[in-house]
C-alpha cells in the first residue's frame, strides 16, 4: 500500500525551464534551442499571418527562429522570456515585406477583397481580422508609418506590454508610448472617431463594431 508522498517526492511534473535557460544551454547543446519552437512558433505564425497573409507566414516564422538561433549568443540573459526578442525579429522580417503589407492593406481599404483578407478572416481567431477586412481599419493601418504600425500591432495583436515592445524593437519605453499615442490618434481620425476621446483605444475593441 502506497503512503502519502514523502518530502522528496515530486508533487507534480517539473516546471518547464525558462527560455533563457534553454538559450544558455543551447550554446553548448544546440538541440536545446529547438524546445523554443513549439512554445512560441504558433503565435509568431498567427501574427505574421495577420500582417502579411498565410502565404508569407510560414517563411517569416521559419526565418524568425533561424535568425534567433544564429544570434542566440547575443541574447540578453537577464530576460527570462524570449517572446519579445522573437517578436522583434519577426517584426524586422515583416518590415522587409513593407510593400506587400501596404499593397494588401490598400486593396482591402479600396475593395474589401484581397488574398490577405481571406487568410485573416478564415484562419485568424481574432475579431480584429473581420474589422480589418471591411476596409476602414485597413486604410488606417496603411496610413501609419512602419514604426508606428509595429508598435500598435505588437500591442493590439501580439498582446505585448509596453516594456516588451520596447525590448522587441530596441527602443525606449517612452518612444513606445509616443508612437502608440500617435498611431491611436491617426487610426481614430481615419475611422471617423474623435481623436481626443479619453479612452484606451485597442484594435480588439474596434472589432466589436464590425
Amino acid at each position: 500500500m502506497n503512503g502519502p508522498p514523502g518530502p522528496s517526492d515530486p508533487l507534480g511534473p517539473p516546471e518547464p525551464p525558462d527560455d533563457v535557460l534553454l538559450i544558455a544551454e543551447s550554446l553548448e547543446r544546440p538541440e536545446a534551442f529547438g524546445q523554443l519552437f513549439p512554445r512560441h512558433a504558433p503565435e509568431i505564425h498567427r501574427y505574421a499571418t495577420r500582417r502579411l497573409g498565410e502565404a508569407a507566414a510560414d517563411d517569416i516564422t521559419a526565418d524568425t527562429f533561424l535568425t534567433a538561433f544564429r544570434s542566440r549568443r547575443h541574447y540578453d540573459l537577464s530576460r527570462p522570456s524570449a517572446r519579445p526578442w522573437l517578436y522583434g525579429i519577426a517584426a524586422n522580417l515583416i518590415g522587409r515585406h513593407r510593400r506587400t503589407e501596404l499593397r494588401g492593406l490598400r486593396a482591402l481599404a479600396r475593395t474589401g477583397c484581397d488574398p490577405i483578407s481571406e487568410s485573416w478572416t478564415e484562419r485568424s481567431d481574432s475579431r480584429v481580422a473581420a474589422q480589418a477586412a471591411q476596409g476602414p481599419l485597413a486604410g488606417a493601418l496603411a496610413g501609419l508609418s512602419a514604426g508606428d504600425r509595429h508598435v500598435l500591432l505588437l500591442i493590439a495583436w501580439a498582446d505585448l506590454t509596453y516594456q516588451e515592445v520596447a525590448e522587441a524593437l530596441s527602443i525606449p519605453v517612452g518612444t513606445v508610448r509616443s508612437r502608440l499615442n500617435r498611431a491611436r490618434r491617426k487610426v481614430r481620425a481615419a475611422l471617423g472617431e474623435d481623436p481626443t476621446r479619453a479612452y484606451d483605444y485597442e484594435l480588439q475593441e474596434a472589432a466589436d463594431c464590425g
